[in-house]
């Protein structure tokens, strides 16, 4: 009778220790937004930078069109409420991020706004409680920068088609 006694406390005692290291506290704590003076790098990147290319390593097909004909170019295979995207940065460090908001008819419209930074080209952006980092490449007269990552895309015929993507956005105007 005295094991079973003991078995029961060293269990309770052990259990108990589990939940003493556990918190309660279900809260996230976001990043704090970014701030200060803007570089001379960062200078550049004010204003609104338009979708104007996305690229895959390999070919895909994506379109709904009954035919078979994958492509590099995922940009022509976008619908143009898919096209309608862009970045707006200011001056005080927000910017704005938006897909269909200009195009007609789009149902999946999508605004995210934050707070961003750049530093050797590596862009950070603060939105909706996340942080992300991407690292950018500027044309030679920096009238367009592109982004490269990786992604599974599911083709028209459910294929996952892993390859690396590169988005490019291209100024269209300054802010105020």
């Amino acid at each position: 009778m005295k094991k079973g006694f003991y078995f029961m406390l060293i269990g309770t005692i052990a259990l108990s220790a589990l939940f003493v290291g556990c918190s309660t506290d279900n809260s996230i704590e976001c990043p704090a937004d970014f701030e200060g003076a803007l570089t001379e790098e960062e200078n550049s990147l004010i204003g609104t930078w338009q979708l104007t290319a996305i690229l895959a390593d390999k070919e895909v097909d994506i379109t709904q069109d009954d035919e078979e004909n994958p492509k590099k170019d995922i940009f022509v295979q976008y619908s143009a409420c898919e096209k309608d995207s862009d970045y707006t940065f200011g001056p005080g460090r927000a910017y704005e991020f938006s897909q269909g908001e200009n195009a007609t008819s789009c149902i999946n419209k999508v605004k995210i706004g934050g707070t961003w930074k750049l530093f050797s080209g590596t862009l950070g952006l603060i939105g909706n409680c996340s942080a992300q980092n991407l690292n950018i490449v500027f044309n030679t007269d920096k009238s367009a920068f592109s982004v490269t990552s990786n992604y599974n895309i599911t083709d028209v015929k459910g294929l996952t088609i892993q390859t690396d993507v590169t988005f490019t956005y291209t100024k269209v105007g300054a802010t105020q």
